[in-house]
C-alpha cells in the first residue's frame, strides 16, 4: 500500500459557496438534517451566528456554528464528514470555535448533544465542557434527551491552560493523510 501525502487542513468562515458541501455532511451526519435553506438564512440574516468550515485539499470536510448571545457562545451545530472522523478534524474545529468565541467576548460556551452520542460527548469533554442538565425529549426524530454541556469561564486560568494544552497537542500532530 502506498502512503498518501498529508493534507493541510484549513479552517475558514463558511460562505455561500460552501453550502452544498455543508448540506451533504449534514445529511450524512444527522437523522433530521437542517433544511437546505437554513444555513443560507443563518449566513444572510442572523447577526448572532458565526459558522466555520474545515477544508482539506479545498473540499469542505467539517463545519460548526455558534450563536453569540451577550456573553455566551452557544454551539448550534457541529459535524465532520464520516471519512474524516478520527483524524483530529473535530478537535481542530472545536478549538477554532472556542478561539472565535473568546475573541468575540464570550464568557462561556454551551451546547446540547444526544445522550447516545458518546464520541461527541468525549470530544466536548476534552475541551472543558461538562454536563449541567438534561433537555427531556429534545430531539424531534426520536425524542431522545439532550445533555446540556457548558464550559467553565473561557478566560479562567484553568480553561486557558486547558486550551493551550490542546492547542500544543494538536500542533504536534502531523497533518492527516486523506482517507482512503
Amino acid at each position: 500500500m502506498v502512503a498518501r501525502p498529508p493534507v493541510r487542513l484549513v479552517i475558514d468562515r463558511m460562505t455561500h459557496a460552501d453550502l452544498a458541501a455543508v448540506q451533504a455532511i449534514e445529511k450524512a451526519s444527522f437523522t433530521t438534517p437542517w433544511p437546505s435553506y437554513a444555513y443560507r438564512n443563518e449566513l444572510e440574516t442572523n447577526r448572532l451566528a458565526h459558522y466555520l468550515v474545515v477544508r482539506a485539499a479545498g473540499a469542505v470536510v467539517a463545519y460548526a456554528g455558534i450563536w453569540l448571545m451577550v456573553d455566551e457562545a452557544h454551539v448550534t451545530t457541529f459535524a465532520v464528514t464520516p471519512a474524516w472522523r478520527r483524524h483530529h478534524v473535530g478537535e481542530r474545529l472545536l478549538l477554532a470555535l472556542l478561539d472565535l468565541s473568546i475573541a468575540r467576548g464570550a464568557r462561556e460556551a454551551t451546547l446540547e448533544v444526544r445522550l447516545s452520542n458518546l464520541g461527541a460527548r468525549r470530544l466536548y469533554e476534552k475541551f472543558g465542557f461538562r454536563p449541567v442538565g438534561i433537555r427531556p425529549r429534545y430531539y424531534s426524530d426520536d425524542h431522545e434527551d439532550a445533555l446540556i454541556m457548558t464550559t467553565e469561564p473561557l478566560e479562567a486560568p484553568a480553561m486557558a491552560a486547558l486550551l493551550a494544552r490542546r492547542r500544543a497537542e494538536l500542533a504536534a500532530i502531523p497533518d492527516p493523510e486523506a482517507p482512503g
